[in-house]
């Protein structure tokens, strides 16, 4: 089981020649046994793999909209991830390959990343498995009609919810659209239902 020891000093911006060399690298699965909330991105991006840290890249929303939707106390930074451990919530990606655009992935490779995922949810048990672009969990698994939100079927027992990317290349979505949308994911979470499935 992965998980990476925390760190709190912000790391250097990447030079070109960092990010260049960053499609070698695979940022690893910040994951526990029994977490609340997996969630789940679509592939590292140059500027994340560089630093190390998922959601790295300044413009991507998923930290200021965790924190909007009441998943975190405060606002947390990329390379303070390891905080989201005790709170029950954890980060893999669909693929771990590392690209400059998800456009790049080819459909094989999110069928395999779904078999990757499954196998990784069969060990660390979350609740919830949060996938954060609903077009690699419609190809990952064979759900080309998969809408947002709760979803019908389970993953190795985990509940599913779709949710969009929220890279800031995502134009279909603002920061306000994704806040309410994790709002309800926590929500449900949070509620008696959910706790008894």
């Amino acid at each position: 089981m992965m998980s990476r020891a925390g760190t709190t000093a912000a790391p250097p911006k990447p030079s070109k020649a960092e990010l260049a060399a960053a499609v070698h690298k695979v940022v690893p699965d910040l994951v526990a046994p029994n977490l609340t909330v997996l969630f789940c991105g679509i592939n590292p991006g140059l500027y994340t793999a560089a630093i190390g840290h998922h959601f790295g890249r300044p413009g991507n929303r998923f930290w200021p909209a965790l924190h909007g939707a009441g998943f975190t106390p405060r606002l947390f930074k990329p390379w303070e991830e390891h905080e989201l451990l005790p709170l029950g919530y954890g980060i893999t990606n669909m693929v771990p390959r590392t690209t400059a655009a998800a456009s790049a992935l080819r459909p094989e490779e999110y069928v395999a990343g779904g078999a990757r995922l499954a196998h990784l949810v069969r060990t660390c048990t979350p609740r919830v498995v949060a996938f954060l672009g609903i077009g690699a969990y419609r190809t990952a698994f064979g759900r080309p009609k998969a809408q947002l939100g709760l979803q019908p079927e389970l993953l190795e027992g985990s509940r599913l919810w779709a949710l969009p990317s929220p890279s800031g290349l995502n134009a279909n979505h603002q920061l306000s659209d994704l806040i309410a949308m994790l709002r309800a994911l926590r929500l449900w979470v949070e509620s008696p239902a959910a706790r008894d499935r």
